[in-house]
């Protein structure tokens, strides 16, 4: 049995996810808590399996309670927001840097349109992070370490010259690994990124305004027809797989692939056709094996590929299922991996790596 905390100020919405949530076979409310603070008292008392978080509340708000339990006494957080907040979105998307790991829509009211959708994401998200029994958090102001290879020369003939692109997937647990390494990247980076990151829809434009706060690069949505220039971010929209076609990008509402639309699969196998060996592909934390597959593609064909390490993810679904096919050129946490990145397009190494 699942056991959840719902932590949420309006006491008509408390009890509207508690009939969801306990209509999901195995799980069990266990405690509602109406802010921040009795959330504290709580998980000091009581141990649950996962956390809904609102973020908008009185005395304490989700963001400072969500530090405060990672802090202490780390549990899976699952975000519950407004889409349609620009506020609530900007505040999840911290949350989440501060250790929550799903981020979901709060359900409508029964009746509506899209209540059904909204009910089963949530019960749905709800029951995986249950199975996140330790969420590992890293310090993005401190290196773990150094590189003991020079990147670039473990790669022979990989230089600043002929990496034409840069293609991320990541799913459950990436927006913070992508801020970390979006981060990293300069001003001057010599490809374009383009990323599929499997999000709840409508949260998609907060987390690039979020990520646009903390890069150096221009974050954008891409639209069909888009030309991808370099040093320029494009993710994937709602509901629509990216592709690369020529010297353009072309989105459409193919079929989802591993269930899913946008499909990091769908990206990277494109990418793979068009760029072959002048590209780096990353896979990142997520459920499943979405991207796994084409990524070793990537690497047959000469790419660099490089995977999320174990400890660092919240989920080893994704990169997991690519370490055991062999796609992985490197095994590196999120830090690493903006180290490497920096090292394998500038045509050297830093003193650093």
């Amino acid at each position: 049995m699942i056991k959840v905390l719902i932590v949420e100020d309006s006491a008509v919405v408390r009890q509207h996810l508690k009939n969801i949530l306990e209509k999901g076979e195995g799980i069990r409310v266990i405690g509602m808590a109406e802010n921040g603070v009795e959330s504290l008292k709580f998980v000091q008392e009581q141990k649950p399996d996962v956390i809904t978080m609102d973020i908008n509340m009185p005395k304490m708000n989700g963001l400072e309670a969500t530090r405060r339990i990672m802090e202490t006494r780390p549990v899976p957080i699952v975000i519950v927001s407004a889409s349609y907040d620009p506020g609530d979105v900007d505040k999840s998307f911290h949350a989440m840097e501060a250790g929550a790991v799903a981020i979901v829509e709060k359900p409508p009211g029964e009746g509506h349109l899209d209540f059904d959708t909204a009910a089963k994401a949530l019960v749905q998200t709800v029951k995986l992070m249950s199975e996140v029994k330790v969420v590992k958090r890293w310090n993005k102001t401190q290196q773990s370490g150094t590189l003991r290879e020079c990147l670039t020369e473990v790669v022979s003939g990989q230089t600043a010259n002929n990496i034409k692109a840069l293609v991320i997937g990541a799913s459950t647990g990436g927006p913070p690994v992508l801020q970390t390494i979006l981060s990293g990247l300069p001003k001057n980076f010599p490809a374009p990124v383009f990323v599929v990151q499997h999000i709840a829809k409508g949260f998609l434009g907060g987390m690039a305004a979020w990520l646009g706060q903390t890069t150096a690069i221009p974050i954008h949505i891409a639209a069909y027809g888009d030309r991808p220039q370099p040093g320029h971010v494009y993710f994937a929209p709602d509901d629509f797989h990216m592709e690369i076609r020529g010297s353009r990008i072309v989105l459409n509402k193919d079929k989802p692939e591993n269930g899913i639309r946008p499909s990091v699969s769908y990206l990277f196998r494109s990418a793979a056709n068009v760029f072959g060996e002048n590209m780096i592909g990353v896979l990142l934390t997520g459920m499943g094996k979405d991207g796994a597959e084409e990524l070793k593609i990537m690497k047959e064909k000469g790419a660099i590929t490089i995977v999320q390490d174990k400890e660092s993810s919240v989920v080893y679904g994704m990169p997991g299922e690519a370490v055991k096919l062999d796609a992985a050129t490197y095994v590196l946490s999120p830090d690493k991996i903006a180290l490497a990145l920096k090292s394998l397009t500038s045509g050297g190494c830093k003193d650093n790596i």
